[in-house]
């Protein structure tokens, strides 16, 4: 494994900007319709965010990365569906996948506005809901004001898992690191932790309010 290893942080350390664009492409097209469901996004984002404490990455690129990455991948998606209505649901290739398009308006029938921001952390949906909300109506600037917090979100919940890990393995088998990223790193831990157990708790009060 560390034969394996070695060359990949070599050439990621010689070529960061590769590994940033990288991030990028992975979360944009993870938040594209259909492709969204091939690409393991995710798995690329937690992968390259485990090479931030040995000083490979820089945190905040690797942030801005996905980031931008996603907030363009469901805008995208969501204008297609606004411009077009409901009649991109049915076109190709979202026709090719009735059953998801199905759940994705359910979903987006039973959560409303919320739907934006749990979609985010629900594969395989995360990719169609943007483009249903603007399918079925929903006003831009509402969609945006859930959606961007929604990504931050959910960029801090796939980059700081590998963060941590790497992190305390270092600490661990007393291998060096840098320690720009530590310093920050329990902020972004607490308001991750916080906007989880919003999302949660604002999960519970509307199934306690739907509850007969």
């Amino acid at each position: 494994m560390t034969s394996f290893l070695d060359p990949v942080i070599a050439f990621v350390s010689a070529h960061p900007w590769l590994a940033y664009l990288t991030l990028f492409l992975a979360a944009l097209l993870e938040a594209i319709p259909v492709a969204g469901a091939l690409v393991p996004g995710s798995t690329i984002i937690l992968a390259l965010s485990a090479l931030v404490p040995g000083g490979e990455l820089k945190l905040w690129g690797v942030l801005a990365a996905a980031i931008a990455g996603a907030v363009l991948g469901d805008g995208s998606a969501f204008w297609a569906g606004h411009r077009s209505q409901q009649e991109i649901l049915t076109a190709w290739p979202m026709s090719r996948y009735p059953g998801v398009v199905a759940q994705s308006e359910a979903f987006f029938q039973r959560w409303g506005t919320l739907a934006v921001l749990f979609a985010r952390f629900v594969p395989p949906i995360r990719a169609f809901v943007p483009i249903t909300a603007g399918a079925l109506g929903m006003s831009p600037a509402l969609f945006f004001g859930v959606n961007i917090p929604a990504v931050l979100a959910w960029a801090l919940a796939h980059v700081l898992p590998g963060v941590f890990a790497v992190s305390a393995l270092h600490e661990y088998a007393g291998l060096p690191h840098h320690q720009h990223a530590g310093k920050h790193l329990w902020i972004l831990a607490v308001f991750a932790v916080a906007i989880t157990a919003l999302g949660i708790w604002t999960l519970r009060r509307r199934r306690m309010a739907k509850s007969p």
